[in-house]
């Protein structure tokens, strides 16, 4: 094949440091479509972006382009910059150092947006710590209780 074609539906979660509740109402949706904006600047085409006070959910085609690792930090490190810039209330606003990614089926895509938006009435029935919980017994991704909620 002369051409390079990818379709990489990802899902990524990342939280504040030490899940701290900075997310608010005044910032959250100029947040989420920064977050979308970064990635569609790095050719990852944000499908939807959203989340909740102590965390984000991009749903992404990621680019054939650019490593998964080398997308987080530029998301991570510009809206960060950018966050501290809105206010003294967000001048200790720092991301987690982790992350956790999940492919999506195309055929599961409509329902990852639908997740992704009702991420506030989902949240006042689970923690994030259960959500992410629930997602790695999905995906079968062990992992360590110890060094996952920095």
């Amino acid at each position: 094949m002369s051409q390079s074609l990818t379709r990489l539906f990802t899902h990524i979660i990342f939280s504040t440091k030490c899940r701290v509740p900075m997310i608010d109402d005044t910032i959250e949706d100029e947040l989420f479509s920064y977050l979308g904006g970064i990635s569609k600047e790095l050719e990852c085409n944000p499908i939807q972006v959203g989340g909740y006070r102590d965390h984000v959910h991009i749903l992404c085609n990621l680019s054939k382009k650019i490593a998964l690792m080398k997308l987080l930090e530029e998301v991570k490190k510009g809206s960060s910059t950018w966050i501290k810039t809105k206010g003294e209330a967000y001048s200790n606003f720092y991301w987690q150092g982790g992350y956790a990614a999940f492919s999506v089926n195309p055929r599961g895509v409509d329902r990852v947006v639908e997740y992704i938006k009702n991420q506030r009435a989902h949240h006042q029935a689970t923690s994030f710590q259960n959500e992410c919980r629930t997602l790695f017994s999905k995906y079968k991704i062990e992992y360590d209780e110890r060094y996952v909620w920095d």
